[in-house]
């Protein structure tokens, strides 16, 4: 049976804590498992530009000997009307695998339909699920695997990147509070762990002083995401995460962004540099987590090989 990954629901709660594990074991022992996918083809599909996501997909599957498949948008027809059921049944002929990288949600449903590979949702309007999977790894690895009692906060916009670590952190059982402007607050939450297996709490507080108080970890992303431009970014402002707002949250707090950071906006320059600060360790995290997650899709006799050592 094909899977896929496209909300982050997907695998169970122990399945996500696996992929995470596997994860770590891939960064630090990267030249023992380079002939694992060899001969699996990887198709990489970007209708939205890319920096992190299309470096650390591409980059993970030369790590497992996987042969990454570029796609650009321009060099489809899913905008000339094929239809993606369709599309999806030829390339699973071709590939082993599809990421893409979309604005709607629903294409990547209309990909799985065809049943032909398995889909992964390298970022979409509503949710991205792969990021999580490199922030877990990147907590995980800060606290030395210790995450019991946690409790993260996420503050400025509930997008696409809050949403779906509220999600993932939640079926972790890590507590967290999101702190946004009232009418920022993520609208797909109870749709997406409805099933989730979720045993850590989610809370809300408009306050971000109080959100972050004596958390140890903070989380931003930036304010307006591609196709936002025009959005009014005046209520944010008491929501950068500045050296005022990181006092509140315990003197060990680990600070995380996704990137990229509009210095200023939703972060200042001194937090991002701060010894608090995981952000580039947590964007080197993205290749491993994904090449975890190729694993864990293709040859899962390998994946729980390793599953077994890590």
């Amino acid at each position: 049976m094909i899977k896929h990954f496209i909300t982050g629901v997907e695998l169970t709660p122990q399945e996500q804590h696996d992929v995470v594990l596997v994860a770590t074991l891939l960064k630090n022992r990267k030249r023992e498992f380079t002939e694992l996918l060899r001969g699996h083809s990887i198709g990489l599909y970007f209708e939205k530009p890319s920096l992190r996501t299309r470096i650390s997909a591409e980059t993970a599957c030369y790590a497992l000997g996987a042969n990454a498949v570029a796609l650009r948008k321009d060099e489809m027809h899913f905008n000339r009307g094929e239809e993606a059921i369709d599309g999806a049944k030829v390339m699973g002929g071709y590939l082993d695998l599809l990421l893409a990288r979309v604005y709607k949600q629903s294409l990547l449903e209309e990909l799985t339909q065809a049943a032909a590979l398995p889909i992964i949702n390298g970022l979409s309007d509503e949710l991205h699920p792969i990021q999580s999977l490199a922030d877990l790894q990147t907590i995980n690895e800060s606290f030395n695997f210790h995450t019991q009692g946690l409790r993260v906060a996420l503050v400025g916009d509930g997008g696409n990147v809050l949403t779906s670590l509220a999600i993932a952190l939640s079926r972790a059982g890590i507590d967290c509070v999101l702190s946004c402007p009232a009418d920022c607050y993520p609208t797909q939450l109870d749709l997406r762990l409805e099933n989730g297996g979720a045993t850590g709490s989610i809370d809300f507080n408009d306050d971000p002083r109080k959100a972050v108080k004596s958390v140890d970890v903070i989380y931003t992303d930036v304010w307006v995401s591609m196709g936002q431009e025009d959005k009014n970014l005046d209520k944010f402002q008491p929501y950068q995460v500045n050296r005022e707002l990181l006092a509140f949250a315990k003197s060990s707090a680990v600070v995380m962004h996704c990137l990229p950071a509009h210095f200023n906006e939703e972060i200042t320059r001194e937090v991002f540099d701060s010894k608090n600060s995981r952000i580039i360790e947590q964007a080197h995290n993205r290749k491993w987590s994904v090449a975890s997650l190729y694993l864990y899709l293709l040859d899962f006799r390998s994946f729980k090989r390793l599953r077994e050592i890590a």
